[in-house]
């Protein structure tokens, strides 16, 4: 099924979308708009990390998108009456233990609505070794901590939906990925979707870019684990296709009751339900959606149920850019009859510029600073050798930046690797003064050790 949108409003989604790539440099994205049971505009723009065309047919990756399609899974199971959503997690997997006795409570639900207890700031999910499976995620949960009793807060933490995602393939004994292709994929004629466990198994077209400079570079994935929680890998069709089944209600998939029930959000948190937001557009529009940010990639899908729209976005930047979601808005917003903020050429270039200059500077310093180590070394007292500490600043900086960055994002988990991808020219001029840095004060040392057998030599 395919419908063109009205001449003036297909014409006015690709000028918008193409006007934002032109001013940011979004080097591919691919665009999905549905209405009622019709596709109505399913497209590609730009390219991939390899250099080809985006199309409607181009796998990309939705990352946390996924949380609804586990959901989806979850519920199913619930539908069939082999999973009860008030019943402890642990009565339907027994492997799921943690070193918090407080786990034994946790439920089917509060996994899927974010409220189980589990957190960033009591597991550090992102920077611990990663795991190869599901079966892998839910066992490293041995030796973690709740933040808080199950149920009585909100915490968007995605080891919630990798731990749904094992009980989906304990319960129903099979693989999470032949799941969702039997129950969820093929029912819906998403031909070209599957899930993947790492960022090993991303095709090439779901590769992605960070900016530096305003220009968009290609760099893998970071390590990083993601099934159940991000690693659904879908195209602009087959997104059309979801999209329509969700706004109809998913017919042969879940009860009326079930689809509620997903779309009900926890008393925690009036804003989320079982792996969906509840939200509403910049006039108002109730809306259903979820956005995903992967470190190279973002994808943001949205439901109108009032007006039966629905549209996916997949762009090929990182989470620090928020492309997809960017353009996400814009569109609605050319739906609701309204116009899009003009994209305009971010404030991270002149960023950008500023940290790539200081590097250099540092650089600079740094050459001048070893030339002149044998002279500092002449001149020095003992009780002067110390004023080469501070030059040892931004290593320790550099060293430490992951745990201070936890606690300005109050707790938000991230590894050392991964700041690099959120910040990469800041992280590039302070991993090059830390080495600066250390590289003077090994120079004056070592003028200061030849300073002093030059002393202590026979005339």
């Amino acid at each position: 099924m395919f419908l063109a949108l009205t001449p003036n409003v297909s014409t006015s989604v690709d000028a918008y979308v193409e006007q934002y790539r032109a001013a940011t440099g979004l080097p591919g994205v691919a665009v999905a708009i549905t209405k009622g049971n019709e596709i109505v505009h399913a497209r590609g723009y730009g390219r991939t990390a390899e250099g080809e065309p985006v199309t409607a047919a181009t796998p990309m990756a939705v990352a946390s998108v996924s949380k609804s399609f586990t959901a989806l899974a979850v519920m199913r199971l619930a539908d069939e009456g082999k999973v009860a959503l008030d019943q402890p997690v642990r009565r339907y997997l027994p492997e799921f233990t943690m070193a918090d006795p407080r786990a034994a409570k946790i439920t089917v639900r509060q996994l899927l609505d974010q409220t189980s207890g589990m957190a960033d700031s009591a597991f550090r999910e992102k920077s611990l070794p990663q795991p190869e499976t599901l079966r892998g995620a839910v066992a490293r949960l041995r030796t973690a901590e709740l933040a808080t009793d199950p149920g009585t807060a909100y915490s968007y933490h995605n080891t919630n939906s990798q731990v749904a995602a094992r009980l989906v393939e304990v319960v129903s004994g099979r693989p999470f990925a032949a799941y969702l292709d039997t129950y969820v994929f093929e029912p819906l004629g998403m031909d070209h979707s599957t899930t993947i466990d790492t960022e090993r198994d991303l095709p090439g077209s779901a590769g992605g870019h960070l900016y530096a400079l305003g220009r968009a570079v290609a760099l893998p994935e970071p390590a990083g684990f993601g099934n159940g929680s991000g690693g659904v890998i879908s195209t602009a069709g087959d997104m059309a296709r979801w999209l329509i089944a969700q706004n109809a209600g998913l017919p042969g998939l879940l009860s009326p009751q079930a689809v509620r029930e997903m779309r009900t959000p926890s008393k925690p948190n009036e804003d989320y339900a079982l792996g969906w937001q509840i939200s509403e557009t910049g006039r108002g529009t109730p809306v259903l959606e979820h956005g995903g940010d992967l470190f190279t990639s973002t994808a943001h899908q949205l439901l109108m149920p009032d007006s039966g729209y629905g549209v996916a976005v997949m762009a090929n930047t990182g989470m620090a850019f928020s492309d997809a979601h960017t353009l996400m808005t814009g569109i609605v917003a050319i739906i609701e009859g309204g116009t899009p903020e003009q994209p305009g050429v971010g404030s991270t270039v002149l960023t950008d510029a500023l940290f790539v200059l200081l590097t250099l500077v540092t650089v600079a310093l740094a050459a001048r600073g070893v030339v002149r180590a044998p002279r500092w070394a002449a001149r020095r007292t003992g009780r002067r050798l110390w004023r080469a500490a501070p030059y040892l600043a931004p290593l320790v900086l550099c060293l430490t930046i992951a745990p201070i960055h936890r606690v300005l994002a109050r707790g938000r988990d991230a590894a050392w690797i991964q700041l690099a991808y959120l910040y990469p020219t800041f992280m590039l001029w302070l991993v090059t003064a830390a080495a600066a840095g250390l590289l003077v004060v090994a120079a004056r040392l070592w003028g200061a050790v030849r300073q002093k057998r030059n002393e202590s030599a026979p005339a």
